[in-house]
């Protein structure tokens, strides 16, 4: 490590003024785009790109990462006030943060979601700087065996999101994984379920996710909205209060690092790292029976992974050349198009623009930080307006949103037909959550197992001679054994309660 050259980047970021104006204008674009159901962080910086020609490296590359910080905690906003996370990453957020914004604590939980996004993206942003050579050798292990069990150990945290009945969700996730197989088959393009053209590619993601989320309550709340009490958000501070930090300390280090680790594995992404996460508190929580309710360690175990992933996945990018998702895949354009090709010898080559990088990453977080605290009392007053005011506000925003990401009324009427289905899997006690993790997970599932399958002529027990496979497997059983235990202990202690 060439410390000198480490502290002179620094410097150069946070003393010059461009460029700190650009990190906080893309922290605050960032945080608007992720709020807004329908509009992700790869789509504001695939819009903005085209802006930073005129620009230098180091200014457009600090715009880009402050979208990309601030579309993370962005997400959490929208999950936490409308039930509609407002990207795929923050999709494991709704479980605590609706429940505790129901409660009237909503500037409650938009401070623990921000407090660990920031701490969950400094962690992935200080392992990038330190660990990234060794990290990128680890990631160009992965293959597709590596994949499948990945995908495989994904799918394990299913019971642990289940909510009250392991049936239930798993029937959930069954559901998600029919729906996951809709579409032209990736191997022999062979159709299958539908002949519908806007399904060849399987069920769009953003509007099968609006429509499950937030058109969903959008119809729940149509039923109950003569009786339906307006809530009072209880707003003191823009920060969670000692108390909040201590209790969340452990679940946000946790969540850091399993977001790093799995950013930095090419295609897997924040949506992954929070569910993974938040399966793994709740696994290792005293009160397991207690998450789903509002509790603070659910909010910030999601946030803190999927905000982690971001400096994750820029490891594989800066080390290799290749984006670790799809918000590093678009930012992989930006610096083909200012003429620097990343891969091993940008640390030979252009070491003072990767530490540069590594600056800009850092300050995204803090102008995050800053950005969205200012934005929290303003943020938490959505949810004491009126329902019948708010209510038609997210139809509006939500069919907005599902049109605009191919701009085809198809989308718009899919969304509508899943609200109409997660409204019913809602009356009957069925969670959402799982549909979703098996719809992320489903394709890459199948996907890489034929590819192994296809590779090692069907010889499928050749997966348990390769090590990271085995210790997934091994992982992946753990955690099962674990959450079906854990979800037993569950209803022994709700039966007790009930009795007494």
């Amino acid at each position: 490590m060439n410390w000198s050259l480490l502290f002179g980047s620094y410097a150069n970021v946070l003393l010059n003024l461009q460029v700190m104006g650009m990190i906080f204008l893309g922290a605050t674009g960032g945080v608007l785009i992720g709020s807004i159901p329908g509009l992700t962080a790869t789509m504001g910086i695939a819009l903005l790109i085209p802006f930073t020609y005129g620009m230098d490296l180091i200014p457009s590359i600090g715009l880009l990462l402050g979208i990309f910080c601030g579309g993370m905690y962005g997400g959490s906003i929208s999950a936490i006030l409308i039930h509609t996370p407002g990207t795929p990453a923050a999709a494991a957020t709704v479980m605590d943060g609706y429940p505790m914004g129901q409660k009237g604590e909503a500037g409650r939980a938009l401070s623990i979601a921000l407090y660990s996004s920031f701490v969950g993206g400094m962690i992935g942003a200080v392992l990038m700087t330190f660990l990234s050579p060794l990290i990128s050798k680890m990631a160009l292990k992965f293959g597709p065996g590596e994949f499948f069990t990945l995908a495989v150990f994904g799918l394990s945290v299913i019971i642990s999101i289940s909510g009250k009945s392991i049936v239930k969700g798993l029937i959930s996730a069954f559901f998600g994984l029919l729906l996951a197989t809709v579409g032209m088959d990736k191997v022999c393009a062979y159709l299958r379920f539908t002949k519908a053209p806007g399904l060849y590619d399987g069920m769009p993601f953003i509007p099968t996710l609006i429509g499950l989320f937030a058109l969903s309550e959008v119809f729940a709340g149509v039923e109950k909205i003569t009786v339906a009490e307006r809530i009072k958000a209880t707003i003191t501070r823009a920060l969670p209060d000692l108390d909040d930090v201590k209790t969340i300390m452990v679940p946000v280090i946790r969540g850091g690092l399993i977001g790093t680790f799995i950013g930095a594995i090419p295609g897997a992404g924040g949506d992954i790292a929070a569910f993974v996460s938040y399966g793994e508190t709740k696994r290792a929580s005293d009160h397991p029976e207690l998450f789903g309710t509002g509790v603070p360690e659910g909010i910030a175990a999601a946030e803190s992974a999927n905000n982690g992933c971001s400096g994750g996945a820029m490891i594989p990018l800066l080390s290799l050349g290749v984006p670790g998702d799809s918000n590093t895949a678009v930012m992989l354009g930006a610096f083909i198009m200012k003429g620097i090709q990343p891969g091993p010898m940008m640390y030979v080559e252009h070491l003072d623009l990767v530490y540069s990088i590594f600056a800009a990453m850092i300050t995204a977080n803090i102008a995050m930080l800053i950005v969205g605290g200012c934005g929290v009392k303003l943020f938490a007053k959505v949810i004491s307006i009126d329902k019948k005011k708010l209510l038609p506000v997210i139809l509006v925003l939500s069919l907005v949103g599902a049109y605009s990401i191919n701009g085809n009324l198809f989308d718009a009427s899919l969304a509508i037909v899943m609200g109409l289905v997660g409204y019913l899997l809602q009356k009957y006690e069925f969670p959402l959550s799982p549909i979703l993790l098996a719809l992320i997970l489903g394709p890459m599932s199948e996907s890489n197992l034929r590819r192994f399958m296809q590779i090692h002529d069907s010889k499928f027990w050749l997966l348990f001679t390769r090590p990271i496979c085995v210790v997934l497997i091994i992982l992946a059983v753990a955690s099962l054994v674990s959450s079906v235990i854990n979800q037993k202990k569950i209803e022994r202690r709700t039966a007790g309660s009930t009795t007494k």
